[in-house]
């Protein structure tokens, strides 16, 4: 799947979770470069907020989960 999202450009620039050389030090590294910064270099005052659910994947509907993962893999066959 990874390589199909990859390939058809589906993945966001800045989505972390489960990609290869994408910690969440460089997320963190990457907010700081491209928001925080400049931001703050146009005199305004930048506030972060950052959640971890825990168990966020339990919480997701697996019906639906599976037939959208079920319309992505369809198009792989």
């Amino acid at each position: 799947m990874i390589i199909h999202f990859q390939n058809n450009n589906v993945l966001y620039d800045y989505q972390y979770d489960f990609r290869k050389y994408h910690s969440t030090s460089l997320a963190l590294t990457d907010v700081m470069d491209e928001i925080a910064y400049q931001q703050v270099n146009n005199g305004n005052i930048v506030i972060g907020i950052y959640l971890h659910l825990q168990k966020a994947f339990d919480t997701v509907d697996h019906n639906i989960l599976l037939a959208k993962l079920y319309g992505i893999l369809g198009n792989l066959v």
